[in-house]
């Protein structure tokens, strides 16, 4: 696996870097990640929101 780095410059170059990394990649590749947005965004939407004690 590869070692996360942050990556500085404009909104272009790092649009135009996701976009070649996602062509980089195999449909199998592809079809998990859009799985695991499906399934943060599910866990986001079903979550109760914990209200704070300062309120």
């Amino acid at each position: 696996m590869k070692k996360n780095v942050l990556s500085f410059g404009t909104p272009k170059e790092l649009e135009a870097k996701r976009t070649a990394e996602i062509k980089s990649l195999s449909y199998l590749e592809r079809l998990e990640r859009l799985m695991a947005i499906i399934e943060v965004s599910y866990t986001l939407k079903m979550a109760t929101v914990i209200q704070s004690k300062k309120r």
